[in-house]
């Protein structure tokens, strides 16, 4: 069985020391070895920007996309081969800025894979400017007077476009984070993870002790049930979604591959798809 060392590889991150995308990634390696993966069994997607790196620092198959398709190309990657697990992951703004209408379809498709989000506000690879995640008066080198747009509520999109899983979590606590990964991975369906992971470099705002003095953890809220939607939108509006945990869960709705018709259970990587002469000819003459 596989262990935290066998996901680790000799490729040396080059995220600024104090990024919380150090911890994510850990938290990866964790809980793709105790969920009991091999290195071949995982998929890891990424996007643009310095959270986009990410699937190179892990040792599994990896692939590093282009600006917010990330999920695209992971979803038609688990489309091919469902044997894999597969994780799709990038930054506020590759998944809520140029990425967002594959983020909400994707969350409303239901894929069977998980997709973590680096929340650190702020454009870090580029050198520090406004994100869709942002807050009102936040002030970068494309703001200079302030943010005049309000901030974007991923966790109350995710529900509104029917997420099945959604959860939310601070890379400064790798054991949640962990935990959390884990039971996205091991749920049936489209598993979304939000993660504060604070840019230490260009956004000197929403810092660690920032987070610490503002986040809310679900455990707080006496008689709270992820499985009800209304109190999961209810508390994340209360809070302004500055709370961590596992939000909302739906165990009922079918993964996507389990409903579409005809979809066979290997996938495409393990079906035979050789034609015959006979086959091709009457295939090519379809397109005359």
């Amino acid at each position: 069985m596989a262990t935290l060392k066998d996901f680790r590889n000799n490729v040396k991150p080059n995220w600024c020391p104090g990024c919380g995308d150090f911890s994510v990634q850990a938290a990866i390696q964790r809980a793709a070895a105790n969920v009991g993966l091999e290195p071949e069994n995982l998929a890891i997607v990424s996007g643009i920007g310095c959270s986009g790196r990410i699937s190179g620092y892990v040792n599994a198959y990896g692939f590093h996309g282009i600006h917010g398709r990330s999920l695209p190309i992971a979803q038609g990657l688990k489309m091919a081969n469902r044997e894999l697990t597969v994780l799709a992951s990038g930054g506020d703004g590759d998944g809520f800025a140029i990425g967002m209408g594959h983020t909400v379809h994707a969350i409303r498709r239901n894929i069977d894979m998980t997709y973590i989000v680096m929340d650190n506000q702020i454009y870090g690879l580029t050198k520090g400017q406004t994100s869709p995640r942002s807050a009102a008066g936040f002030k970068t080198k494309s703001t200079p007077n302030g943010s005049i747009e309000s901030t974007l509520a991923p966790l109350e999109i995710a529900i509104a476009s029917g997420a099945t899983f959604v959860a939310q979590s601070f890379s400064s606590n790798l054991k949640q984070l962990t935990e959390l990964i884990e039971e996205g991975i091991k749920h049936k369906g489209f598993s979304f993870i939000n993660v504060f992971s604070p840019c230490v470099t260009f956004n000197k705002v929403n810092t660690y002790d920032w987070f610490k003095e503002n986040l809310h953890d679900v455990s707080e809220f006496e008689g709270y049930d992820p499985s009800n939607r209304a109190q999961a939108m209810m508390k994340l509006m209360e809070t302004e979604g500055l709370i961590t945990g596992l939000i909302y869960q739906d165990k009922t709705r079918p993964s996507y591959e389990d409903s579409v018709y005809g979809f066979k259970p290997e996938g495409l990587a393990n079906q035979d798809v050789m034609l015959s002469s006979d086959q091709f000819d009457k295939l090519v003459a379809e397109f005359k």
